[in-house]
């Protein structure tokens, strides 16, 4: 991807997500993570806490798909980084934004993200996100346009 969209100040298009109690046991099941604060709501309920906590790695992982879903299978990240502000819980959504706030001479672009729980109860879950990430070509076309 080339032009405008690769310029300090381009907005990357937001990527938004739901996290109903069946999405959160599905990721569980598939990291090994069974610890009862993501999937109990008894267990978290006589905690204080208002439902089972998203685990935090889910959040990493919607950063790093909000840049790939905009640039395609040409983005490759090089870091990621982000800190957690607030907790996100079962039946929640959630919204990455995010923007474009250097491109080097190398090709190295950096990108400002944050991720904001909508909804009644609104608030910033992950502040100071951003990655760095470069585009590879794409792979050249087939001398004579396709197989023989």
């Amino acid at each position: 991807m080339t032009g405008p969209q690769l310029m300090p100040g381009a907005v990357v298009p937001p990527l938004r997500r739901d996290f109903p109690l069946s999405r959160m046991v599905a990721y569980a099941g598939a990291t090994w993570d069974w610890h009862r604060l993501h999937y109990d709501t008894e267990y978290v309920t006589v905690r204080g806490l208002p439902a089972p906590v998203v685990d935090g790695q889910v959040l990493g992982a919607l950063l790093a798909e909000q840049l790939q879903r905009w640039l395609g299978p040409q983005c490759v990240l090089r870091t990621l980084h982000f800190r957690f502000a607030q907790a996100v819980f079962s039946g929640e959504s959630v919204v990455c934004t995010g923007r474009v706030t250097a491109v080097g001479d190398d090709g190295l672009v950096t990108v400002e993200q944050r991720v904001e729980v909508s909804g009644p109860r609104a608030r910033t879950a992950v502040a100071t996100a951003g990655a760095t990430l470069t585009l590879t070509p794409p792979p050249a076309s087939p001398v004579g346009g396709g197989p023989s």
